[in-house]
């Protein structure tokens, strides 16, 4: 082989290289990525099939059920629009507690249930998930929207 066929050839090797490991990540990013579904869009059956996502809202005031003695439990999460129930096998966070806003990260099964591998309650009383804060404004402002116009037309 000629020197110029010999770099012409490691040239193709290094991009083909390459081209496989940007194939090879993109697709490990696809696999592991986790989306973030508001609550109203859970309800409305836009969700992904067979892949885990984020759920985020508030606990609903007397919503949680647990037997005692027992790690499964079930709870209601809000957007301010909809309401999903979820169910949960595990030790929640402690600062898990009705009325506080909480990120839980699974799959809805086939029955339509969302169940839940992870739930992550805010560190303090001044956080707010980003997701979950974003996704309780547009709904309140919705709300608020509404009322308006419904004041006007009296």
């Amino acid at each position: 082989m000629k020197p110029r066929q010999q770099r012409m050839l490691a040239m193709g090797l290094v991009g083909a290289g390459i081209f496989i490991a940007a194939v090879l990540t993109l697709r490990a990013f696809e696999e592991n990525m986790m989306f973030y579904i508001e609550i109203s869009d859970v309800v409305e059956g836009n969700t992904p099939k067979d892949r885990n996502f984020r759920v985020g809202g508030l606990v609903v005031e007397n919503s949680v059920i647990r037997k005692p003695g027992e790690l499964e439990m079930k709870f209601t999460v809000t957007d301010l629009d909809a309401e999903l129930t979820i169910f949960y096998n595990g030790i929640l966070p402690d600062l898990f507690r009705e009325g506080q806003g909480i990120i839980a990260h699974g799959q809805l099964n086939v029955d339509g249930n969302f169940v839940a591998d992870t739930v992550l309650a805010k560190h303090d009383e001044n956080y707010m998930p980003p997701e979950v804060g974003e996704s309780l404004a547009k709904h309140a402002a919705t709300k608020s929207t509404v009322k308006e116009e419904v004041g006007n037309t009296e």
